[in-house]
């Protein structure tokens, strides 16, 4: 599988594929991070996807470090990518597999924290963490996203 450009006028890449008899279609914004619902929202209107068929990926800092959640219909938490999400489709209405990151130590801005790249010491956890990430999407396009988040509940123990 590979990405490939989307149609004209969507700024994202994407790459179609199919699990468990499901279709899916995997999309990564070239917009700038907090542009992003200006990536999923024209992906959402021209493949027809409904709200429940939706989920979105993102970093959190409210997730412990390397840990994953998956939630329904919540707000933007301060992330400004989900914020431009939800703007651009009008909607809190759906699913967000949110990865861990861990808050920033000290007095560091939470956006400088985000954006920085992880320690040396770090990086194994992270791989570990991506890879789950990378089931707990499987998960969600075979069966769904209740399936997923108990998934990922697991995933933590």
């Amino acid at each position: 599988m590979s990405f490939k450009r989307a149609r004209q006028g969507i700024r994202a890449e994407v790459a179609e594929t199919s699990l468990g008899g499901n279709r899916a279609v995997l999309a990564l914004p070239t917009t700038f991070m907090n542009e992003s619902g200006q990536a999923v929202a024209p992906l959402v209107r021209y493949f027809g996807v409904q709200p429940e068929y939706l989920l979105v990926v993102h970093d959190d800092i409210d997730v412990p470090f390397g840990k994953l959640k998956v939630q329904w219909a919540r707000g933007h938490g301060g992330n400004n990518g989900v914020r431009s999400t939800i703007g651009s489709l009008k909607s809190e209405e759906f699913w967000r597999l949110k990865l861990g990151v861990g808050r920033p130590p000290g007095r560091i801005d939470p956006a400088d924290f985000v954006l920085s790249r992880f320690h040396a010491s770090e990086r194994d956890a992270i791989d570990v963490t991506i890879a789950r990430a990378g089931d707990v999407i499987e998960r969600f396009i075979v069966s769904d996203g209740q399936d997923a988040r108990q998934f990922a509940g697991e995933l933590n123990d």
